[in-house]
């Protein structure tokens, strides 16, 4: 302990010095923090908003060597009949052009069944959902977003208006029935008109559309690769084909998004973590110089019988505690941001301890490390040089 003591007076005797090594570690462990908070709030914000535009389940398609490309209702029975299977629903999806109070703009045009709403995680706002008798009497109905209810008309409940959607024949009127809650509000407001608006329409009155996709949501707890074999074999055995159907695990493409950005987020945490490797060198640099300063009282203490371990312990403490304030500092003030941020987005605060623990480790360790040669150069001084040095 009183290595430590002697270390904390001579850190507090030279507080400019110390401030600016300090401030070097501090920078250093807030950029890494803030990234890592940036990625985990990132991830679960992307992931939430992926639950609620309904990413998830399989997506049935057509194999490339099946010439049969569309889906009949023998096939979606069959689909929905499969005991792993919870919901299915015919699936269009289409960038088209609409008409809105005589304005033109695109928006992303979902056909969809009457049971849609479990499977995309439609929440009702305003009106209704799609029916069975829309979809069976092909109703020119839709149900729109609050962003594009916003949008057109400044104000979310719309239901009553129309708006036209471009097929073969022209543009055709749709009766808005339903106004739904945003899925995507997150992307839309970071991305802007990157991401669209979106139209849900029942997908029998999408006329030259054909279903060549079904959307199946999973009973809960079941093998979701015994279940994907088993709604392709019961495709295959209707169509009379071998091989003929193929589905995408949409929960699998949000794991490898998720891999995607923990890559990201390790990426820019290397790039933040060599500003900790230029902190250290900072405090080897600061070390040496007080090494410098301090040869004539390493003289005395050596003098009066401190030992070579006695000395390096002192300015390796010292090193060890400009490391320790520098690093937990960065981490509060670093969370502090990130909370800060969080609250002003409206989005859940999150933090990875073990990243933000495994950065201040190696911050600690860098100041150590670089604090070896100063420690050591300065325990090998003899006394009679030391002494000589004004």
């Amino acid at each position: 302990m009183e290595v430590f003591s002697f270390a904390i007076r001579h850190i507090f005797r030279k507080k400019v010095r110390a401030m600016l090594t300090i401030a070097g570690i501090l920078i250093g462990v807030l950029s890494v923090v803030i990234v890592s908070i940036i990625g985990d709030v990132g991830k679960k914000a992307v992931n939430a908003e992926l639950d609620s535009m309904g990413i998830g389940g399989l997506c049935i398609s057509a194999a490339e060597q099946n010439q049969q490309k569309e889906f009949s209702d023998m096939l979606l029975e069959a689909v929905q009949e499969n005991p792993y299977v919870d919901e299915a629903t015919p699936l269009l999806t289409k960038m088209i052009s609409i008409r809105v109070c005589t304005k033109k703009t695109q928006s992303v045009v979902w056909g969809i069944g009457s049971n849609a709403a479990q499977i995309v995680s439609l929440e009702l706002v305003h009106g209704r959902l799609i029916s069975e008798e829309d979809v069976r009497t092909k109703a020119a109905v839709c149900i729109v977003d609050e962003s594009f209810a916003q949008m057109h008309y400044k104000r979310t409940n719309i239901v009553g208006k129309t708006v036209e959607l471009l097929s073969d024949s022209g543009y055709q009127p749709f009766t808005v029935v339903g106004v739904v809650r945003s899925g995507g509000s997150l992307l839309q407001g970071l991305m802007g008109d990157v991401v669209p608006t979106f139209l849900y329409a029942p997908y029998s009155a999408l006329t030259g559309q054909k279903i060549t996709k079904i959307v199946a949501k999973l009973s809960q707890e079941v093998n979701e690769t015994e279940a994907c074999a088993s709604v392709l074999a019961t495709l295959d055995t209707q169509a009379g084909v071998t091989q003929g159907y193929q589905a995408e695990n949409l929960n699998q493409q949000k794991d490898r998004l998720n891999g995607i950005m923990d890559i990201v987020t390790l990426i820019l945490s290397a790039i933040g973590g060599i500003s900790l490797i230029v902190a250290g060198l900072s405090i080897m640099t600061v070390m040496l110089v007080t090494v410098r300063e301090r040869t004539r009282e390493i003289g005395i203490k050596k003098a009066i019988g401190a030992t070579r371990k006695m000395i390096l312990f002192e300015f390796l403490a010292e090193s060890f505690l400009l490391s320790v304030f520098g690093s937990l500092t960065g981490a509060l003030l670093g969370g502090a941001v990130g909370l800060i941020g969080c609250v002003t987005m409206g989005i859940p605060f999150s933090v990875n301890l073990n990243s933000v623990l495994l950065c201040i480790l190696f911050a600690v360790g860098m100041g150590v490390v670089f604090g070896v040669y100063p420690a050591a150069k300065a325990s090998a001084l003899s006394p009679a040089d030391a002494l000589r040095v004004e």
